[in-house]
């Protein structure tokens, strides 16, 4: 008897500690199959990229990947609070501002496209060319509408450096209004009023209430539009998923990711075109 007693009580300590490692591997399943957060740009999602993009990457990987759109101030924000683990986004300057205070690991080049002006096809201020300073300078003195980002995006940062260019260091004339909003709303508030808009070519082109919008002003080596991507550090923020936000960076560099950018088209136009170092 003692020793049935013992085999049951056995039986029973081996089923709960069975019962505990299924529950201790579906946790850490749940654990290892939770998307990591990428803070992007509006851009890179309104063009559509991500739509062609992640989907690949998470057939090569297993990983996916949670997008929050911003303008690209408000995503290294995130990086630099630890709210992300990934970041994708368009101004230099400030990317290598936020690797050197420690934030983010390393800035990697990934791809690029460029900045076109886009106004009404009348085009009242006579803007239309390859000189974007010349073209802003025309609306400030025509006082004509412009439509403005305003929220500190890469975009913006670009046009303010633009009118800097045009030697209008303060856009503040009775034509210019800034809404604080993404690329697609911008542009449907431009189409809807008729106004000037700097957009990244990428969202123009996926872009459909065009209205009377064309494109005015191309070409202009000051319009050259590059992107990054960096991994969130994790001596900042222990709990940022560093070694998966580092295996998409490492895809999305290799020739496998460069390629998946560079098929990304829309009506035979490529969007972006990949440029990734590696070093």
């Amino acid at each position: 008897m003692t020793s049935c007693h013992s085999y049951a009580d056995f039986s029973k300590v081996f089923r709960a500690a069975a019962l505990v490692s299924l529950a201790l591997a579906a946790t850490f399943s749940i654990a290892q199959t939770q998307p990591i957060v990428m803070a992007s740009t509006t851009s890179t999602e309104q063009s559509g990229l991500f739509g062609a993009l992640l989907p690949a990457f998470r057939q090569a990987s297993g990983i996916d990947i949670k997008v929050v759109a911003l303008g690209t101030g408000q995503a290294i924000d995130m990086g630099r609070r630890g709210d992300a683990d990934v970041l994708f986004v368009h101004d230099q300057v400030a990317e290598e501002k936020v690797v050197a205070e420690g934030f983010a690991i390393k800035r990697f080049p990934v791809m690029y496209n460029d900045f076109v002006l886009v106004g009404p096809a009348a085009d009242p201020a006579q803007t239309k060319g390859k000189d974007i300073a010349l073209a802003l300078k025309k609306i400030h003195a025509a006082n004509a509408t412009f439509f403005s980002r305003g929220d500190k995006s890469g975009t913006h940062a670009a046009e303010l450096r633009y009118w800097k260019s045009a030697a209008v260091d303060n856009p503040q004339f009775a034509g210019y209004k800034a809404c604080g909003c993404g690329m697609g709303p911008a542009l449907n508030i431009g189409s809807s009023s008729s106004a000037y808009v700097l957009t990244d070519r990428g969202t123009w082109l996926n872009f459909k209430n065009r209205g009377e919008l064309v494109v005015l002003v191309e070409g202009d080596t000051r319009l050259f539009n590059q992107y990054g991507v960096m991994v969130v550090n994790p001596a900042r923020h222990p709990h940022v998923k560093a070694a998966q936000a580092q295996k998409f960076v490492d895809w999305v560099t290799s020739p496998a990711g460069q390629s998946a950018i560079a098929s990304y088209k829309i009506g035979g136009e490529q969007l972006f075109f990949p440029n990734a170092t590696r070093q």
